[in-house]
C-alpha cells in the first residue's frame, strides 16, 4: 500500500489562480463608473457579467463544501447589487467560500476524488474547477470588453 501523499502542488497552483481571478474581478468592479455598471445596451451589462463571473465560482465552491449546488441567480439580481460597493462584498463573500473549500483540499489526490454535479454525471474535483475558472474568466472578459466600449475606462490588466 502506498503512502497518501502530502504534496499540494497542483492545490497552489489552482489557488493562486483563483487569487488571481478574484484580486482583478474586484479590481475590475472597482473601475467600473457607476453609471456604467448595469447600463444597457449590451445583451447583457457589466454588473452582470461580474456577477455571472463570481456567481459560477460560488456555485461551484458551494457544492463542494455544502453540497448547495443553488445557482446565486435570486440572490444576485442588479437590484440587490445595485453598486459596486455590494458587488465588492458579494465578492468577499464568494471568495470566503472558496477559501473554505481549498482549504478542505489536503493534497493534490484530492483534486483527483469525484463528486456528484447537478449534471448528473460524477466529474474530478480538478475537472470542475478547471471548468469554473474557464467560465468566470469568460464573463470577467465580457465586462472587461463591454466597459471598454461603453467608456475611456480600461479594465485594470486588461489589454482590449
Amino acid at each position: 500500500m502506498q503512502p497518501h501523499s502530502t504534496e499540494r502542488t497542483v492545490v497552489n497552483l489552482l489557488d493562486q489562480e483563483f487569487v488571481s481571478f478574484h484580486e482583478s474581478l474586484y479590481a475590475l468592479t472597482r473601475s467600473v463608473p457607476v453609471d456604467l455598471l448595469y447600463r444597457q445596451p449590451p445583451s447583457h451589462t457589466i454588473g452582470e457579467n461580474i456577477l455571472r463571473s463570481a456567481g459560477a465560482v460560488e456555485q461551484t465552491f458551494g457544492g463542494i463544501t455544502a453540497n448547495l449546488w443553488d445557482d446565486p441567480f435570486e440572490w444576485t439580481l442588479p437590484e440587490t447589487l445595485s453598486t459596486p460597493d455590494l458587488i465588492l462584498e458579494y465578492l468577499s463573500e464568494v471568495e470566503t467560500t472558496r477559501l473554505r473549500a481549498f482549504s478542505s483540499f489536503v493534497n493534490d489526490d484530492t483534486l483527483l476524488k469525484y463528486i456528484a454535479v447537478p449534471s448528473g454525471k460524477p466529474c474530478s474535483i480538478l475537472e470542475l474547477l478547471l471548468k469554473t475558472i474557464s467560465r468566470s474568466c469568460d464573463y470577467r472578459g465580457r465586462a472587461a470588453a463591454t466597459l471598454k466600449l461603453l467608456s475611456d475606462v480600461h479594465a485594470p490588466g486588461f489589454i482590449i
